[in-house]
């Protein structure tokens, strides 16, 4: 590690506070406003939705002003729309609300290409463990979140504005943060070099389609149970703080392998670690089935996260195999598209399912994506030799 990185990682952490605020409040205040009941989590569904729209501009921005300014551009959208989402809290604007988060996308895209800029902040041999430990350093967002929340929930008449005030100045800090940071120079615009292959090419190779078939459904997964729970343990009679407490115990399990995954990557394979992500995936499922109880809730989200980031983790190691390094913006910004595609789609099915169907039935749901994100494994397992399983 070195300061670059850590400097990446607090960034990562401040970058999950946002994320974990917006988890927390926002389909509750959607619920608080929205004309109808299965609307609630549009506010969260605009989040993603925001991210996967301005996935090529960021991969277009990137490209031609490099990781920095465009990381900067992001948290200055981050900052804009925390208080456009305080003026909609306050004014009561449901619509307002929704079109604030999907600016807020705009934010999300630029930071979930943190961790692969991680990869560029280290030696070759400590790719896998920096993208590890920079995604390690969300377990302050763990922390940050679920607290920001509670203790800025009654600020203000309205419940939460003042959390969406808190996300303000947090944007205003990763700002500071950012400004010390060092990456690379760009590399000076050649007429002759190298554009290197086609995107349609790049995602026709069999470690790019379970990479980002990982990184999108092991996602996807997260964000369905994730964006619920509020929602399931306000049903069940759990007050927010219970809900809070249980988020942040799920983001702790999200981020805290980061310390070690990296680890058990270069030791056992990355293709293995994403194997016992899915299996944390259904031991999750199967808690939650068992009961609605505090500590159901608790045990299942914490295997979820610890799940997400052998998963994630995996999946981002996995594709740097995937591009070359003229590739890598079009390459990154796919694979975060499709990321933000399933988000989109299982933010809103979030909603719908919990208050429609129940949060067992909403479980049920989440095992065909686990299913086919495991058979995607064995699919690339069984095309490669032992020797490339291993890496």
């Amino acid at each position: 590690m070195n300061k670059n990185l850590w400097l990446l990682a607090a960034a990562q952490g401040l970058f999950l506070t946002n994320n974990v605020v917006f988890i927390a409040i926002n389909g509750l205040v959607g619920l608080s406003m929205a004309p109808l009941g299965w609307m609630a989590t549009l506010p969260v569904m605009g989040y993603v939705v925001g991210g996967a729209l301005s996935t090529p501009l960021v991969a277009r921005t990137q490209s031609a002003l490099g990781r920095k300014a465009s990381f900067q551009i992001g948290l200055l959208v981050a900052f804009a729309s925390a208080l456009l989402c305080f003026w909609a809290a306050v004014d009561k604007n449901f619509w307002l609300l929704v079109s604030a988060t999907v600016v807020a996308g705009y934010y999300s895209a630029n930071g979930q290409l943190y961790r692969f800029a991680a990869a560029e902040l280290a030696a070759p041999d400590f790719r896998e463990k920096a993208v590890s430990l920079v995604l390690a350093g969300g377990l302050a967002g763990a922390v940050l979140g679920p607290n920001l929340a509670s203790r800025t929930r009654n600020l203000f008449e309205v419940p939460f504005a003042g959390a969406y005030l808190a996300l303000a100045a947090v944007a205003l800090l990763s700002m500071l943060v950012m400004a010390l940071l060092r990456f690379p120079p760009l590399p000076p615009k050649q007429a002759n070099a190298a554009k290197g292959r086609p995107l349609s090419v790049i995602m026709r190779q069999p470690v790019f389609i379970v990479a980002a078939a990982g990184a999108a459904l092991g996602y996807g997964v997260m964000n369905l149970l994730m964006a619920a729970t509020p929602l399931a343990m306000q049903v069940c009679g759990f007050a927010f703080d219970d809900a809070a407490m249980v988020l942040q115990w799920h983001v702790v399990g999200m981020f805290a392998p980061g310390f070690f995954t990296g680890h058990l990557i270069k030791r056992f394979g990355t293709l293995t670690i994403m194997g016992v992500g899915v299996a944390l995936n259904l031991a999750c499922i199967a808690i939650a089935l068992s009961g609605v109880e505090l500590h159901q809730f608790l045990i299942a989200l914490f295997l979820l996260g610890v799940g997400w980031n052998f998963l994630f983790t995996g999946s981002t190691t996995l594709s740097l195999q995937a591009y070359r390094p003229e590739e890598k913006d079009r390459a990154q910004g796919a694979i975060n598209f499709f990321v933000f595609a399933t988000m989109a789609l299982t933010s809103f099915a979030s909603g719908a399912l919990v208050t429609t169907q129940g949060w067992q039935w909403l479980n049920v749901g989440s095992l065909l994506p686990v299913a086919l994100t495991g058979a995607a494994l064995a699919w690339l397992a069984w095309r490669r030799s032992p020797a490339q399983n291993a890496v």
